[in-house]
């Protein structure tokens, strides 16, 4: 056997889904193209996602052929034959979400969920949101093909745990995706579903550069609340690092002496987080105990929140000119609690003070386009990348039995 007749043999049922998902083929003749396999060969592999319910027929596309012709029936991805479920914890507060397999957010739920409290009784209580959220939606609970995690701290990509995270005591090493796989059962009846978890910030800049800026190569969100996290979108695909450490920037030192909770001095998270905002507020008696409390002062127009916290942006642009040197994005977005007029001003003043004119000439500095929602959005879309890729496709489709 050759070797093209190989690679085309290799050419599965998940490879033409992709191919579908993208947009790049979308009518069977087009398949035949892309992949080099007959007819027949396509077909075969169509009707396998067929009957596993992920592929739908739409209507008729632009005639393939110059002679004429009936029109190409276009092939489409069905968003319809399960859900996924998402949740974004903060420092004390959390959001959840069922969303269909194309982002769309069909149900969520906010509401007070301190991480402090640990992760046995975190997870748990989100089992119960999902729970309640599932029945208000009308979705069957084995419609749920998978749930995502966006959580405030460095995560092993691998293991979906947290690594040595200094907002979260109690969650180092953690079996994450075990309890919440158990909570969701718990409170579902439903059998156990994948999970997987990644840093918050990661997660806002893989929703907001998949639904805003898909064309854009190299995309950054640095998101300023409680604490300081950059998710860094390159090519696509979230850059994590050897071990899911890239974008804290939070804790590059910036020759401060103010104590983080990390443990070290001179954080930039000690200084210029929502957090160290809240703290010089409530030294000069503003009542303020975290970022949400200042994000609250900044919409109210208060003086003395709105310097601190362009005193902060110009910290946090400081650092960033540094970040748009080495990586050149083409997207900076600012997101969080402080991502407001006054802290952006800030950053703009420093960044473009600081970095060289050729790593600005094309960067575009943005706000949130979807807002709280980013995190569940990335979540949601991390979990359908996971279980429709090509080869987990494939042995979903056996285990399917098609």
């Amino acid at each position: 056997m050759t070797g093209r007749s190989t690679a085309r043999n290799q050419v599965g049922a998940g490879d033409l889904l992709e191919l579908v998902r993208s947009g790049r083929a979308i009518t069977r003749g087009a398949l035949q193209q892309a992949t080099g396999l007959s007819r027949a060969t396509v077909g075969q592999r169509l009707d396998r996602l067929f009957r596993a319910g992920w592929l739908r027929e739409g209507a008729g596309g632009p005639v393939d052929s110059p002679l004429g012709g009936r029109p190409s029936i276009t092939l489409e991805f069905d968003d319809a034959h399960a859900v996924v479920l998402a949740a974004d914890l903060d420092t004390r507060h959390a959001r959840a979400a069922v969303l269909s397999l194309t982002g769309e957010i069909l149900a969520e739920h906010g509401g007070t969920l301190v991480v402090e409290d640990g992760p046995e009784a975190v997870l748990g209580e989100l089992g119960c949101w999902f729970a309640e959220l599932l029945r208000g939606t009308g979705h069957r609970p084995d419609e749920v093909c998978g749930i995502g995690l966006a959580v405030p701290g460095p995560v092993d990509s691998e293991t979906g745990r947290v690594v040595q995270p200094p907002i979260m005591p109690g969650w180092d090493g953690y079996d994450i995706r075990g309890r919440l796989a158990r909570a969701f059962t718990e409170h579902t009846g439903a059998p156990p579903v994948p999970v997987l978890v990644d840093n918050d910030a990661n997660l806002r800049a893989y929703g907001e550069q998949r639904t805003g800026y898909p064309d854009c190569s190299a995309f950054v969100l640095v998101k300023v609340s409680t604490g300081i996290g950059a998710g860094v979108v390159v090519g696509g695909s979230i850059y994590r690092g050897v071990d899911g450490g890239a974008g804290d920037i939070g804790h590059i030192r910036v020759g401060a002496e103010a104590l983080c909770r990390c443990g070290s001095h001179g954080c930039l998270a000690a200084v210029a987080s929502g957090g160290a905002v809240a703290r010089r507020l409530a030294e000069a008696g503003v009542p303020a105990a975290s970022g949400s409390d200042v994000r609250d002062l900044l919409a109210a127009g208060h003086p003395q929140a709105t310097a601190l916290a362009r005193e902060a942006g110009r910290l946090v642009g400081d650092v960033l000119a540094t970040v748009v040197t080495l990586l050149n994005p083409g997207v900076l977005m600012i997101a969080g609690d402080l991502a407001g007029t006054p802290f952006v001003t800030g950053v703009r003043e420093l960044l473009y003070q600081r970095a060289l004119p050729r790593s600005t000439a094309h960067l575009a500095v943005v706000t949130s386009r979807l807002g709280e929602r980013a995190g569940l959005v990335g979540a949601g879309a991390l979990v359908v990348e996971h279980l429709y890729a090509p080869e987990r496709a494939e042995e979903r489709l056996l285990a399917l039995g098609v």
